[in-house]
């Protein structure tokens, strides 16, 4: 095992798939340049033909990934920030429903690398997890790593994976570190990770804020509360089977994400969990995350944003104190 970081684990995965596949190309806004150093030096390592700067336009970068996916190239789109493809959700809901319009006898292997999440203080235009409007293309995977680990693993199925893929990366999560194997893996999708056991409540977190889960899980501990945390890791494919499972053991849950709770990734999860697991709940499903409404620059982040004070209060109503 290797110490390292969550950019490095990423630029890792880019380098090996590369090197293995020469189909595989990177595509982006200043991408030679390594965009917050997650692809920092492959320019150098495998030429400008193969890690393409573009003009600002989110269209011609994802309407030529389709192309080229069609080809038999596999890009990885390089978005710089989530926000940014609504621009192009049109050449992104095609490519998502292309091998099923063709009976699947076409590949659309396209990665569409989406930094993303707020709490820096970028407004409204640079600042959203934007999980759900991709929810909503049927033959889209979304992939939302929380550690250099799963960035790894993940990142280097999605590049194989012969279906077009959403990948999230947390800047906040670009610097935090873990072990990662030294030799090869990969991470299949529609695994869920328990990342700690417990048996009181489950707390469901969705990316940045599956480390803040853990921070308050470890915390709660040494109050003698048992707090069982669980990463999907992927929300399509989404593997409900580990979640209510777990649900059916702690009997509370609480679902956090850094999206608006309304129409956010843990409504879906939070319904499938009533439709499996009803009965097996002691208290309402409760959900922390952004309110609805466009997130403010500067201090005034911290109103609209999901905070650890949120957490605690809904964890502290789950627990009935």
């Amino acid at each position: 095992m290797a110490d390292i970081n969550f950019a490095r684990a990423i630029s890792q995965a880019l380098d090996e798939e590369m090197a293995r596949d020469e189909k595989v190309y990177m595509i982006g806004e200043d991408v030679r340049a390594g965009v917050f150093t997650a692809q920092a030096g492959l320019v150098q390592k495998y030429g400008e033909e193969r890690v393409i700067d573009t003009p600002i336009s989110e269209t011609a970068i994802a309407g030529s990934c389709l192309g080229a996916a069609i080809a038999g190239y596999r890009p990885v789109a390089d978005m710089m920030f989530d926000d940014f493809m609504l621009i192009c959700m049109d050449e992104m809901k095609n490519a998502a429903q292309w091998r099923f319009a063709n009976g699947g006898f076409i590949k659309v292997p396209i990665v569409y690398r989406l930094p993303m999440g707020g709490y820096v203080g970028l407004g409204a235009d640079h600042s959203r997890a934007m999980f759900s409007p991709v929810m909503h293309l049927a033959g889209m995977k979304v992939v939302v790593p929380s550690t250099p680990y799963d960035a790894k693993g993940l990142l280097k199925t999605a590049i194989r994976d012969d279906n077009p893929v959403c990948f999230f990366e947390h800047r906040l999560l670009y610097r935090t570190r873990g072990p990662v194997p030294e030799e090869e893996y990969l991470i299949p999708f529609g695994v869920a990770d328990v990342k700690k056991e417990g048996s009181d409540l489950t707390i469901v977190a969705l990316g940045y804020m599956v480390q803040w889960a853990m921070e308050l899980a470890k915390e709660y501990e040494a109050k003698g509360v048992s707090i069982e945390v669980i990463d999907p890791r992927t929300l399509e494919p989404l593997d409900i089977d580990t979640i209510v499972k777990s649900v059916e053991k702690t009997g509370r849950v609480l679902l956090v994400e850094e999206d608006m709770t309304r129409c956010g990734a843990t409504a879906e999860i939070g319904m499938q969990i009533m439709d499996r697991a009803f009965d097996s709940l002691d208290a309402p499903i409760l959900r922390v995350g952004a309110k609805n409404f466009p997130i403010a620059g500067g201090p005034m982040e911290k109103l609209i944003l999901p905070s650890k004070n949120d957490i605690i209060t809904a964890i502290d109503k789950l627990l009935g104190r």
